[in-house]
């Protein structure tokens, strides 16, 4: 509580407010860790912050990133929770969604109890997806319903890759299942068997650069990948998220979706935005850097991806933070990771495109690259800016009133930006555990100079105060955006008999 000589622990005056709706001038008051009071003139804080000049908007809430993720055979993606969460809170982010893995053949209590635990090392506030890889009865009929009672209310499936990928059979199970707990679905799309022929005729050909894991995975697989997991979702009437759109074709098919009613939102990420094949192309094996799937595309097409935002059809700007350094696991061609199609060493020794691990870092520099290219382009607007890192995933992943909003009884989470303030970004100034950034050398204007976490300063002028351990487990309960929308084939609801 605040001492009885100030009515707040910490007023943030004179600041531009940026929402998800509205911008405008006010005082912020904090109270316990939450947003007590907007408006004009508030009374004293313990702590104030002069925000003159500034912009303040909801801190990030990121729902798509990969941080110290167990592989089956004992690895350890290298970005740990502690290094992770001080670069989130660096770039912005004061919440994330990371994964709980599955593999084959194991339950989930396989991996799920040890990742939990390591969790609870991260400075900013974090929940859980759960990855289904292998959706047995007894996985779907006890371990997702607890999972589900504890609040983790999001499953991923994958429709690609060799480990992870489910059929449209499993898809259809863990739709069903989904449904019947008031649980959120997300995809990755792409199709299987396409890439895998792909991947075939280029290898054969002698073909192995970066470049060609564009070409193995052109649009035409995401678009139909997508087509297929919306039409079993309309089937089913579970709503679903996809996850990472990378091109048009896949857009179109969400937003044809949503015209006639189906519950389906798509994400993009800003590799999608503001890379392209031509950095797969760059010599000396740098395309590496950026492999990552679906992949990047040609020149161009990120300018469809931002008119596609701007209508509404992708309404969250996810990191995908995926890091694996180019200096070890990206150059080996032993390497675990995201890969498809087994490995293949080219004669120089690197791996060939397919026995790269997929994947880039992105956790600290999703907000600053997206407010520069962005809202100082004037490609979109603040409160956009606002729906798209925070907003809308809170409103998804069931965080709404909690996360990603500037209204009283919210959590405390702010991010100070300087809107003039213009530097290079270099990996040098990073706060991960990453030995590159795909956007070394960019740019950027418009930059945050504080982070506070539930009404705490968690990082000032680029130092992390944030200690590890000190972000708390955000659980998920019902909601109504994960509802069914009520509407089946011939209306036979074939989910509620399973």
């Amino acid at each position: 509580m605040p001492s009885h000589d100030f009515d707040y622990d910490l007023v943030v005056r004179g600041a531009t407010l940026a929402g998800p709706a509205e911008v405008f001038e006010a005082d912020l008051g904090v109270r316990d860790g939450m947003i007590a009071a907007v408006g004009r003139n508030l009374r004293r804080g313990a702590e104030e912050i002069d925000a003159r000049g500034m912009i303040v908007t909801p801190g990030g809430l990121d729902p798509h990133c990969h941080i110290e993720e167990p592989s089956e055979d004992g690895g350890v993606q290298e970005e740990s929770f502690s290094s992770g969460s001080a670069a989130a809170l660096a770039g912005g982010t004061t919440s994330f969604i990371c994964f709980v893995p599955q593999w084959k053949g194991h339950p989930i209590a396989a991996t799920a109890a040890g990742y939990e635990a390591r969790a609870r090392a991260s400075r900013a506030d974090y929940s859980f997806h759960q990855i289904i890889t292998d959706p047995t009865p007894d996985v779907l009929e006890r371990e997702v319903p607890a999972l589900v009672a504890r609040g983790i209310r999001s499953l991923k499936v994958f429709l690609t890759y060799d480990p992870l990928r489910l059929t449209d059979g499993q898809f259809l199970e863990v739709l069903a299942t989904a449904r019947r707990l008031g649980a959120f679905v997300t995809v990755h799309c792409e199709n299987y068997d396409a890439i895998g022929w792909r991947i075939r005729a280029l290898l054969e050909a002698g073909l192995t650069d970066p470049l060609q894991h564009a070409w193995a995975r052109p649009p035409v697989v995401e678009r139909e990948a997508t087509h297929r997991a919306i039409a079993l979702a309309e089937l089913v009437d579970q709503p679903i998220q996809v996850f990472h759109v990378s091109c048009d074709e896949a857009a179109e098919e969400i937003a044809r979706a949503r015209a006639r009613g189906v519950k389906v939102w798509g994400e993009t990420c800003p590799q999608y935005l503001t890379l392209s094949t031509d950095d797969l192309a760059k010599p000396d094996f740098e395309g590496a850097k950026v492999v990552c799937s679906p992949a990047l595309r040609a020149p161009g097409e990120s300018e469809r991806i931002w008119a596609r935002i701007r209508e509404g059809t992708l309404d969250v700007v996810s990191s995908d933070h995926c890091g694996f350094s180019f200096a070890t696991a990206k150059r080996d061609p032993g390497s675990s990771g995201y890969g498809q199609g087994g490995a293949k060493a080219r004669p120089d020794g690197m791996p060939a495109f397919n026995a790269i691990p997929n994947g880039v870092p992105g956790i600290e520099t999703r907000l600053p690259v997206l407010f520069s290219e962005g809202v100082s382009t004037g490609r979109i607007d603040l409160p956009t800016f606002v729906r798209l890192t925070s907003t809308n995933a809170a409103r998804l992943f069931g965080l709404a009133g909690r996360k990603g909003t500037l209204a009283p009884g919210a959590d405390a989470d702010l991010v100070l930006w300087n809107p003039d303030a213009e530097r290079a970004l270099t990996n040098s100034d990073l706060h991960h555990a990453i030995d590159y950034t795909p956007w070394e050398g960019m740019r950027l204007k418009g930059l945050p100079t504080m982070t506070i976490r539930r009404g705490e300063i968690a990082v000032r002028d680029g130092q992390v105060l944030a200690e590890p351990g000190s972000g708390r487990f955000l659980a998920r309960g019902p909601y109504a955006l994960a509802t069914p929308s009520g509407r089946v084939p011939d209306g036979f609801d074939a989910a509620a008999r399973r």
